[in-house]
């Protein structure tokens, strides 16, 4: 399995509130509707909780400002991901276009990985 991380930050007009909304209720239909054409296996959103909840956590580690959330995407092989097709390419600029209402772009690192799977219950 190939899997793409995207760390996301929001735009600075929209509270965590607001863009975890967006993100659940316009975003991820759309990612969904064009799951099967983009052959992706899997997605799944990691909504960060209030700050409250592990400042504790964070102070103790002494790290950069949480991000919003993080999504993962998983497809089988390499060559799923490289889709050429067409309307492939065309679905994943309509994903982009709506990202960019949401998310910071430029503060929202996203990566490629390949997991090793340590712990499995």
């Amino acid at each position: 399995m190939i899997k793409i991380t995207f760390c996301l930050t929001r735009l600075p007009h929209l509270t965590r509130a607001e863009f975890q909304t967006y993100w659940r209720e316009v975003h991820a239909p759309l990612v969904a509707e064009r799951a099967e054409l983009l052959r992706i296996r899997r997605y799944v959103q990691s909504h960060t909780l209030p700050d409250e909840a592990f400042a504790a956590l964070a102070a103790s580690r002494a790290g950069p400002p949480a991000y919003d959330g993080v999504a993962e995407l998983w497809w089988d092989r390499m060559e799923d991901l490289a889709n050429s097709d067409p309307a492939a390419r065309t679905a994943g600029l309509e994903l982009l276009e709506d990202e960019k209402r949401f998310i910071d772009l430029a503060r929202s690192p996203i990566f490629l990985v390949q997991e090793h799977e340590i712990v499995a219950r």
